[in-house]
């Protein structure tokens, strides 16, 4: 399970008035049997079916959880986050506004932030977004940031719903969804993008990624020049040349190295070994675009653990294998580091705050077991010993 695909039973599905006349929603695919019978398979939107359905979270859980993930985070090094929040294909958009005024809010106030967090909402609710920017600024405090909006081009390749220019090798009648219409599509990115928001959009077919640069440099010409760092989160497939319209427009290739650890296998069974060597994961491709890369975890599809992901992107040996999947793709360690640090801040706009030690910053920074990069280069192998945010020691 990755976000994009739900599992409902029987009892469930009649709950929600499920059945064989039960039509696909937009963006989305109720998988049935062969004579039309859902099998309780509902990827992306057809997820909305169901959710209406499943109890909402406590605040006080929702706290707890929190909380709870910020300590984990803090043993693995981590000081500051992206959160998207409980935003997919069918979740309701409310989900994130929620968490901002019940957790973090009430967190923020409480003293009880222990990393710093930069929030994205749903697209659909950009306008919102920059009623609290213009009155508030970027900044709630040195704890929590507005990032931008988040809307979904495709879903993603375990669910075969990533959307390509030609069908699944496993699924020849099949090329992906997409999740959100072009056209609504377009204009909440333009009104965003117009606003000054930051616009961040989930892409993993190479269909998507076409469409989404595409969409990116005709918003950027209508709207004008501005420091914008539109953002495409995954780029995971990409068609050929499709690397070079990163560099060429300045958008943000956010990767997440760990997903190929589980992927390599998947990519070659549902693409084929010919489409899946050209165009996956292409970190190495995207750099010497002159994109700025910037690396993450997408947490908890994968583990939060920035040394593994650097890891991984170094060395892209999946579990089972001997030797580096596509090995012309792997970065640097300096690379890596740099695209995993000051390249997240640049990411969003918070360069001048965090991602380096430098003189004015906030001074977030981890100790490392090994002696030195060059250690860990060669052994591939080191841990947090302590972690200290704004310069006090926060772990262990």
């Amino acid at each position: 399970m990755d976000g994009h695909m739900g599992l409902a039973n029987s009892v469930a599905l009649k709950l929600a008035g499920v059945t064989n006349l039960s039509k696909d929603p937009n963006g989305g695919t109720i998988m049935r049997t062969s004579d039309g019978e859902p099998i309780g398979l509902l990827i992306d939107a057809a997820m909305e079916l169901i959710l209406a359905r499943i109890p909402e979270v406590s605040v006080d859980e929702r706290r707890e959880a929190m909380l709870r993930a910020s300590s984990f985070a803090l043993t693995r090094g981590v000081t500051a986050v992206v959160d998207f929040g409980r935003y997919f294909p069918g979740a309701p958009v409310e989900h994130s506004w929620q968490d901002f005024s019940d957790v973090y809010q009430w967190a923020d106030s409480s003293g009880m932030m222990i990393i710093r967090v930069c929030l994205f909402f749903p697209m659909e609710t950009w306008s919102r977004l920059y009623d609290v920017i213009r009155k508030a600024g970027h900044a709630l405090s040195n704890w929590i940031y507005f990032g931008g909006v988040k809307a979904f081009a495709d879903g993603s390749l375990g669910s075969n719903s990533a959307l390509f220019h030609e069908p699944y090798f496993d699924d020849p009648h099949n090329s992906g969804l997409q999740v959100v219409e072009s056209e609504s599509l377009f204009n909440m990115t333009m009104a965003s993008d117009k606003s000054g928001l930051q616009v961040a959009i989930h892409a993993i077919g190479d269909r998507a990624n076409d469409l989404i640069l595409d969409m990116y440099e005709s918003v950027a010409s209508t709207n004008g020049k501005r420091d914008r760092r539109f953002r495409i989160e995954h780029a995971q497939h990409l068609a050929p040349g499709t690397a070079d319209g990163f560099g060429q427009q300045g958008i943000i290739a956010s990767v997440q190295p760990d997903h190929l650890l589980v992927d390599a296998d998947a990519a070659i069974r549902k693409l084929g070994v010919d489409r899946a060597q050209k165009g996956s994961y292409l970190f190495q491709s995207l750099l010497l675009s002159n994109a700025l890369l910037a690396l993450g975890s997408d947490w908890p599809v994968t583990s939060i653990y920035p040394l593994q992901a650097i890891r991984t992107a170094m060395k892209r040996i999946p579990s089972g294998w001997e030797n580096a999947w596509i090995p012309s793709e792997c970065l640097s360690l300096n690379d890596a580091v740099i695209a995993h640090t000051i390249s997240a801040a640049q990411a969003c706009f918070l360069e001048n705050e965090i991602g380096s030690l430098s003189t004015g910053k906030l001074a977030d920074f981890v100790i490392l077991s090994t002696d030195s990069w060059d250690e860990f280069a060669t052994e591939g192998s080191a841990s947090v010993e302590a972690t200290y945010v704004g310069g006090m020691q926060a772990y262990p």
